[in-house]
């Protein structure tokens, strides 16, 4: 039976990378192994819809419309003139701001697409005044956007948690200190590299001149900064439910761009929810039939018969950590994130529990791993979504993208893997 359920997992990723509409694509896959299994699709539909009423799956259409207002609203552009006031009249400066930014920008909205969307029209044009170039300036930003499915909360990691019943703030601190060591590698290779450019730089200010700069956009950029201390405050404090959190993100992010940073009206207030509401259809049809498929390999014993025959190869943990990482970045060229954790985490869990990796490490393995395929080509939908933002070819702008992905992002892959301590020492200190 495990070779059908490779079968249908080949068909899956060959419809995605043919470009198949993701229905088919699931669909395709599921009639395949309703016709060779022993399950019927009734039942399995019936399981399917009633698992879309868990309470855990609200946060997600919550998160990513409070990213869609984020966006629209000038919380974005706030946060960028505050950490600017920093680092602007240092060489590479501009680019920090860029991967720091980011990084505060996934602690609010939960969303890889969210970081590129708000910063990418703002900063790309003022890097290339600076004298970046477009494209490397475009591809710091996009490497930047995925720290949003890893800086908590991510909507990825709610997937994780609820597929493999595993506790999401847990799986949220997982993935914060891979994250902030994206963030510092970014920034790093960003200094680094910036030496080459002929770059334009801020004056230097005076200690008095700069302290009162720093407070007033401090002041300004408030608001902005007290969101993410709002949702996470609440989730580890206790107070809140991812669920709850995502709606106070919602309800907090309404008022503060209507009043305070007056980006957000009505026109564009409605053009957020609908674009909220289309990326959340499709994200819960992509749920419902990659979890009637995972049921359908649970329900064939595959996730067993996987363990079994991966071990009858090898039982070296290091050899089968490498493997399932070079497994997960491939599946992650070709899916989403969500797919790709909807589909392959309760298959890769037993293994994982076999070679003594905790749910807890795993979630972080996976996130990394899922992260980085939204850079990655072929799939590369956030890569992708930077070089229309940023007005420049994809072929320009792969190469700095790659640089950025195997200088800082690859060596924190592989820490996360080898390193328990690094996504394990937070959940672990909060008693997770």
């Amino acid at each position: 039976m495990i070779e059908i359920a490779l079968l249908a997992i080949g068909v899956l990723v060959l419809t995605l990378t043919l470009g198949v509409p993701l229905p088919y694509c699931f669909g395709a896959a599921l009639m395949l192994m309703y016709f060779v299994g022993d399950v019927t699709m009734k039942g399995m539909m019936l399981w399917g819809f009633q698992q879309l009423g868990n309470p855990v799956l609200l946060a997600i259409p919550l998160f990513v419309l409070a990213g869609t207002i984020m966006s629209e609203s000038g919380i974005a552009a706030s946060l960028l003139r505050f950490v600017n006031a920093f680092v602007g009249h240092v060489r590479g400066g501009l680019g920090v701001v860029a991967a720091v930014t980011c990084a505060v920008i996934g602690a609010i909205s939960g969303s890889g697409l969210t970081g590129i969307s708000a910063i990418g029209p703002l900063l790309i044009p003022e890097m290339e005044a600076r004298g970046y170039p477009r494209a490397y300036a475009t591809a710091l930003i996009a490497n930047s956007s995925i720290l949003g499915l890893l800086i908590p909360p991510s909507a990825s990691m709610i997937l994780f948690g609820w597929v493999t019943d595993t506790s999401i703030a847990a799986c949220f601190l997982a993935t914060l200190g891979p994250g902030l060591l994206i963030m510092v590698s970014f920034s790093l290779i960003n200094l680094w590299m910036s030496r080459k450019f002929n770059l334009v730089l801020d004056e230097k200010p005076h200690f008095k001149a700069f302290s009162g700069e720093i407070m007033r956009r401090g002041a300004h950029a408030f608001p902005a900064l007290l969101m993410p201390v709002i949702i996470l405050g609440g989730i580890y404090g206790g107070v809140m439910t991812p669920t709850e959190a995502a709606a106070v993100a919602v309800i907090y992010a309404v008022p503060v761009g209507f009043f305070i940073y007056r980006g957000l009206r009505w026109n564009n207030m409605l053009s957020a929810g609908k674009e909220a509401g289309t990326a959340v259809g499709t994200i819960m049809v992509m749920i419902l039939f990659s979890m009637i498929l995972g049921q359908m390999f649970i329900y064939e014993g595959i996730p067993q018969q996987l363990v079994s025959s991966i071990f009858d190869i090898t039982e070296n943990k290091v050899v089968l950590l490498i493997l399932i990482n070079i497994l997960l970045f491939l599946i992650g060229m070709v899916v989403n994130d969500a797919t790709a954790i909807l589909l392959v985490a309760p298959l890769l869990l037993p293994l994982m529990n076999a070679i003594g990796v905790s749910p807890v490490q795993f979630a972080a393995i996976m996130g990394v791993n899922t992260a980085m395929g939204g850079v990655t080509p072929p799939y590369a939908s956030i890569l992708y979504l930077g070089a229309r933002i940023g007005n420049v070819k994809v072929t320009k702008v792969i190469p700095p993208a790659m640089t950025l992905i195997l200088l800082g992002y690859v060596p924190v892959v592989f820490l996360t893997s080898f390193w328990p301590d690094l996504s394990l020492f937070l959940p672990e200190y909060f008693g997770y």
